[in-house]
């Protein structure tokens, strides 16, 4: 029992800020379903979008669960594509240094297959601090996926499907491909965004720039 009380705190606090991360996000977006989506790209695979097609500006994300410049860059990401209704994508690059990140994006994925890539993307970031810490995560995130009302016996198994690490592999390949080493890695309308200005002090003036000097797509 003794033995067992660390790792039974672990998920009673993660549980508890749970529970609140899922009131704010519930009071940030009314009804708790905004629009988030998954479609395929050009050669077929999974893509992770918000916001319409034919946005005047996207921002492509090439991030990191447990990367904490990511973490912090997360809500304002999510507000600025609130704000002027733009196209955010997000692709997982993993980065070895970090035990769980891989984990974490197999979470995300998992619940992606269940219509909820999204809101565990919101929830991973938002508990950073926490499953980052743990020694196991998986469990957490099986927590996480169990507040969210998935399906855990499909949840489990997708955790370990072939084709949800087949989907991280190919999005790191994009960005190696496009000369991705870091995250975050933004992308605006395809040009990259330098390091120093990716973070939340200076990325959304950069947006709101591009925003108003961008012609609406006819």
């Amino acid at each position: 029992m003794k033995r067992a009380l660390p790792f039974i705190i672990v998920i009673g606090v993660g549980l508890i800020t749970l529970g609140s991360a899922a009131y704010f996000y519930k009071t940030k977006h009314p009804g708790g379903t905004p629009l988030k989506i998954t479609e395929k790209d050009a050669s077929g695979a999974t893509v992770h979008v918000l916001g319409p097609e034919k946005a005047t500006v996207t921002i492509e994300e090439f991030g990191d669960f447990q990367c904490p410049p990511c973490g912090r860059l997360s809500e304002p990401l999510n507000d600025l594509q609130k704000k002027y209704n733009l196209r955010l994508i997000y692709r997982n690059f993993p980065l070895p240094m970090h035990a769980h990140a891989r984990e974490a994006a197999c979470a995300a994925e998992a619940a992606g297959r269940q219509g909820k890539f999204w809101k565990m993307h919101d929830l991973l970031y938002r508990e950073q601090e926490v499953w980052s810490r743990s020694n196991d995560a998986k469990a957490l995130f099986n927590a996480y996926a169990g507040m969210m009302g998935l399906d855990l016996s499909r949840f489990r198994s997708d955790l370990e499907s072939p084709d949800v690490l087949e989907k991280i592999d190919k999005d790191q390949q994009r960005g190696t491909a496009i000369g991705v080493k870091t995250t975050p890695t933004i992308f605006l309308n395809d040009e990259a965004v330098s390091p120093e200005n990716t973070n939340p002090d200076k990325l959304p003036e950069l947006v709101e720039n591009l925003v108003k000097n961008t012609k609406p797509s006819s």
